[in-house]
């Protein structure tokens, strides 16, 4: 039996902070969805358009998430704070 009980709410709770805080330091760098989405090595602004809003639950995985840390020089726990 698990120890823990995380709800369905939490973790979205958890994924639109990482979305907004995404945006937050994309924005402060002066970048584009475009030109992270470039950077991260996409064609097209699909990923980031919908995982900064988190749009019918998509959201960034680790990979992502480390490539945008280094992409904005940032820590990547900077991404999970509220």
């Amino acid at each position: 039996m698990a120890k823990f009980n995380f709800t369905t709410a939490e973790i979205e709770m958890l994924h639109q902070t990482i979305g907004q805080n995404v945006k937050k330091y994309r924005t402060l760098k002066g970048l584009t969805q475009l030109d992270l989405s470039y950077e991260m090595g996409y064609k097209s602004v699909s990923l980031v358009s919908a995982c900064e809003p988190f749009t019918n639950g998509k959201h960034f995985n680790v990979e992502h998430l480390y490539k945008i840390s280094r992409i904005l020089n940032i820590p990547i726990a900077f991404l999970f704070l509220p």
